[in-house]
Formats: C-alpha cells, sequence, structure tokens
C-alpha cells in the first residue's frame, strides 16, 4: 500500500526492515533526516540495535566497520564533507572487503560552501572500491537499499547507494514500504566469512609488503566486476518479491529506433522524462538510466549503444582540469564498439541549480554541430565571469 513519505523517511524505513544491528552515523545536511527518523524507531521500540552516536563521520565509519567484522549487519549514511572525512575508512572498509551498507544524500562539497544537491561527494570516492548505485527517486532508494544489504553480503564488498539530496530526500512522494516478510524472505540473516573470534585470531588490514600487493587490488578489482552478476540477480529476486525493479546495471526506456540517446545518473531522469513531453524533439531519443557507477557495466552500455549515432551524458559532478566524470568513463566503454557513437558530455545542476525542462532542446542542439564535442557546464552563465574564466 502507498504511502505518502519523505525520501529520508522511507529510506529509514527500509534500513530498518532490514535489521542491522549496528547503526553509526553523525548529522549533517541533507543526509540528517534519514538517521534522526532511524533514531526515532530505536527510541520507540521499533528497531531493536545498537544505535552509536558518534563525535564525527570519521568514528562513524570507523564504528560500523568494526561491527561488520565482529559479526553485526551494520549500518551509516552521511553527505559532502562528511564523505570526504570518512574517506580513509571508506577505503579500509573496501581494501578489507567488509560488508556493509552506507547511504550517500548527495551533496555538492566546498568550496565554495553549497548545501545543495549535485553528486561530487561520492564521485569524490569513487576509487575507493565500493560499489556505488544510483537512485532515480525514492522508491528506487527503498528498494535499493534492501538490495544493497544482499548484495554486499554476498559478494562481500560494502555498497553506496546514492539519493541527490534534497530532491529525492526531502520529497514527499507515494512510496510502498515492503512487509518485514517481504524483506525476510529476500534477505537471509547476517553472515560474514571471516567474523572476528577470539577462539580464531585473525588480522585484517595490516601491512602488506609489495609482494603481495598488486594481488591484493587485483582481487578487490575483480571482485568488483563480478559484483554486476549479483547486482542484476538482486534485481531480479527483488521484483519477484515486491513486483518491482530498478533496474539492475543501467536501463533504457525510449522508441528503439531512436539514433540519438541522453544518458544520466540520479534523479535528473525524471526531469528528462519530463522534457520529453513537454518539448517533443521532433526526433527518436532514448533515454539512457545508468544505475551502477561502480562496478561501470561497460559491457552491458555497449549492447545498449552500439546502433546509436550520438549519446548524450548529462551529470551533475566534474573533474576540474579533465571534465565530466561519467562522460569519460562512457567514452572509454563505447570506444571499443566498430562503430562507437559520438558522446557529448555536459555536467548541469552544480551546487543545487535548478535544471529546468527546456534543458532538453539545448541539449540536442549540439546534434547540429557533431564535430564540437567539448565538455561544458551547460547551463553556466559564463557572462557574470571575467573574460579569462570563460
Amino acid at each position: 500500500m502507498l504511502q505518502a513519505l519523505e525520501g529520508s523517511q522511507a529510506v529509514a524505513q527500509a534500513v530498518a526492515l532490514c535489521r542491522p544491528q549496528v547503526i553509526a552515523a553523525y548529522p549533517i545536511t541533507p543526509q540528517t533526516h534519514i538517521v534522526e527518523n532511524i533514531s526515532k524507531l530505536v527510541a520507540d521500540g521499533k528497531l531493536q540495535c545498537e544505535f552509536v552516536s558518534v563525535e564525527s563521520e570519521f568514528s562513524a565509519a570507523s564504528v560500523v566497520l568494526g561491527a561488520a567484522l565482529a559479526g553485526s549487519r551494520a549500518y551509516t549514511a552521511s553527505a559532502s564533507q562528511g564523505i570526504l572525512l570518512m574517506a580513509e575508512v571508506l577505503f579500509n572498509i573496501a581494501g578489507m572487503r567488509v560488508p556493509l551498507v552506507m547511504t550517500c544524500a548527495n551533496r555538492a562539497v566546498s568550496s565554495p560552501l553549497s548545501i545543495w544537491n549535485d553528486q561530487q561527494d561520492s564521485m569524490a570516492v569513487r576509487d575507493a572500491g565500493w560499489i556505488q548505485l544510483y537512485c532515480a527517486d525514492n522508491q528506487e532508494a527503498v528498494d535499493t537499499t534492501i538490495q544493497a544489504f544482499r548484495i554486499a553480503e554476498r559478494t562481500e564488498l560494502p555498497v553506496m547507494v546514492c539519493m541527490d539530496g534534497f530532491t529525492l530526500t526531502h520529497t514527499l512522494e507515494g512510496i510502498d514500504i515492503p512487509t518485514q516478510k517481504q524483506v525476510d524472505s529476500f534477505l537471509p540473516p547476517y553472515q560474514f566469512s571471516r567474523t572476528l573470534d577470539p577462539r580464531n585470531p585473525l588480522s585484517l588490514g595490516t601491512l602488506v609488503s609489495p609482494d603481495f600487493f598488486p594481488e591484493a587490488r587485483h582481487s578487490h578489482h575483480q571482485a568488483l566486476l563480478n559484483a554486476q552478476a549479483e547486482i542484476v540477480s538482486a534485481d531480479q529476486d527483488w521484483l519477484a518479491v515486491s513486483g518491482r525493479k530498478s533496474g539492475g546495471l543501467l536501463t533504457v526506456e525510449g522508441p528503439e529506433q531512436a539514433k540519438t540517446a541522453i544518458l544520466t545518473i540520479g534523479s535528473v531522469l525524471g526531469t528528462l522524462r519530463e522534457a520529453l513531453e513537454e518539448f517533443p524533439p521532433g526526433q527518436p531519443v532514448k533515454l539512457i538510466k545508468l544505475r551502477s557507477f561502480r562496478p561501470f557495466p561497460a559491457e552491458t552500455l555497449k549492447a545498449a549503444c552500439k546502433e546509436l549515432d550520438d549519446i548524450i551524458v548529462l551529470e551533475r559532478a566534474l573533474s576540474p582540469g579533465s571534465g565530466g566524470i561519467v562522460g569519460i568513463e562512457v567514452i572509454a566503454a563505447l570506444s571499443e564498439l566498430p562503430k562507437p557513437p559520438r558522446v557529448h558530455n555536459f555536467a548541469a545542476g552544480l551546487g543545487g541549480r535548478d535544471i529546468p525542462l527546456d534543458i532538453l532542446p539545448t541539449l540536442l542542439s549540439v546534434l547540429n554541430d557533431p564535430s564540437d564535442r567539448r565538455f561544458r557546464i551547460i547551463d553556466a552563465n559564463l557572462e557574470k565571469l571575467p573574460e579569462e574564466d570563460r
């Protein structure tokens, strides 16, 4: 049954249904409502778990790391500077192959200071070794959170569920919260093959010499690539339980004959869907939702794009001095096709700037000059800048 819930409240309920045993978090906008709602569930006796109040995001990540190693299902959440403060521990969690789940309520990273949404925070730690799944709406955030626990525990890799701050976390939607019975049938009790036990001492995360370090990195890399099968499997099994799916690694929608596609990540997909209705482009256009950014689904993307002439990548982060982050990966993957499509890469909505529906004609206008494939922040008003910065 649909319930009118704020995104943060819905995610808190989804986390509780997964029966976590230890939760540690430090509040930061726009993540705060998630952990506030979880703490209320604990205080009201609706969630039996150890909720640890800590003094920083670094401590929050450290607590859940220890809890998961000790044999407890664990969860945390953060955003923006909080993600960066725990970055060292995020690398440790992934490198030790510890299964836990974190929600990233995506927010811009300062300076200048911004509390609004873009995806610079999760993109900044994209190489930490976590699975990263991006949600287009709040129903996906609920379903992906539940799937994330199973994915993490089967692959022994941590999973970061990314949902756009404010745009999703603070938006009221009709959301179908599954029953405890449904979640229990999908998610078995927590098990970790290397749980620490004083009767059988182990050392994890210790010093490794150059004789073994490359093999450790290869193993981690291969585990992430192999996790693609589990991401797809979890989504298919959740469909059988709930009647819903979130799209596996990526989804494609639109006319089959379309030779142009727009690829995006996160909630801007909804804007583009509406824009296609409001501004009929006069040509068939597909929409590609990239759900899994890590592992990057290169083979699946190539299969989806092999008949395209042009693909426009629209993202809400950038690598200063280089350009698009998602776009560069798309270019690299599609370059292996016999006839790769032209890739046009743009950023928009940085620092929470609204992405209007009329961005669609602007995006498609680049097709008029296929030779111009410069990366641009497409909604930046360059007249506000000094000449040397344009």
